[in-house]
């Protein structure tokens, strides 16, 4: 994954990474974190009305030099082309989203990386209570930053689940098929246009601190911080601007 624009010392400016970035597991951490941390997880472009652009100078351009955010094509894509840059192995693959009440297409994405021979799961671009840190892809949990993770294999497919508030939640589902890029223009249409994508239906920001969550849906902000949830209720653009620094999207 390549752009013409993308610059690698813009976008580790842009994300905050500190020290020097190799093609390891510590700099695949630090890159991934810093990356949930400062580049919000946003659907405002979808909100008014567009359909976010897959061309990568594009997504280069409304991440890093404009400073916004997207969903899961656009800051996983700028993403992906800072693995790129650096050197690590790796492909995009399509996930399944277990948050709907009935079961959709495989319109997420997600990176899997492979450093020292290990495949890492490493998405910036799922929101909510989705990972922290790159996750080994094996049957088992992992803790980060202090959040429950667990893999599992269902029906010959690895499901991601959190523990949210006490119980068990399925984010979604994946292979480890790589799928080219191209191949998300029509999910990504899809979750720009359909009236059945979370997407169309709410306004959404999140973003991660080093300590929680900052969720905002529509007026409902959760400041989620060591475990402890506390819940307002807001003006959306004026908790958009507070919160994530983001005004609403200017066709």
């Amino acid at each position: 994954m390549t752009a013409e624009n993308f610059n690698l010392s813009n976008y580790l400016s842009r994300i905050g990474f500190e020290g020097e970035a190799n093609n390891d597991v510590a700099t695949l951490t630090q890159l991934m974190q810093r990356q949930l941390r400062t580049i919000v997880f946003e659907n405002t472009e979808v909100q008014a009305g567009c359909i976010p652009s897959l061309v990568p100078e594009d997504i280069v351009e409304k991440v890093i030099v404009n400073r916004r955010g997207g969903y899961c094509y656009e800051i996983n894509g700028v993403f992906a082309m800072a693995l790129t840059a650096i050197g690590f192995e790796w492909y995009f693959a399509g996930a399944r989203s277990m948050l709907y009440p009935t079961r959709r297409p495989k319109t997420h994405m997600v990176l899997i990386v492979r450093v020292d021979g290990c495949n890492y799961l490493c998405d910036t671009g799922f929101g909510g209570y989705a990972l922290r840190a790159p996750m080994v892809i094996e049957e088992g949990e992992a803790v980060q930053d202090g959040d429950r993770f667990r893999l599992e294999i269902l029906d010959a497919e690895y499901v991601l689940g959190a523990m949210v508030q006490g119980e068990w939640q399925r984010l979604y589902g994946f292979t480890l098929q790589p799928q080219e890029w191209i191949e998300f223009s029509l999910a990504n249409y899809f979750n720009a246009t359909s009236p059945d994508t979370i997407f169309t239906q709410k306004k959404i920001a999140i973003m991660q601190t080093p300590k929680g969550r900052k969720i905002l849906v529509d007026n409902k902000l959760k400041l989620i911080e060591e475990g402890k949830l506390e819940v307002l209720e807001v003006d959306y653009e004026t908790a958009l601007k507070e919160y994530f620094g983001l005004e609403p999207f200017k066709k």
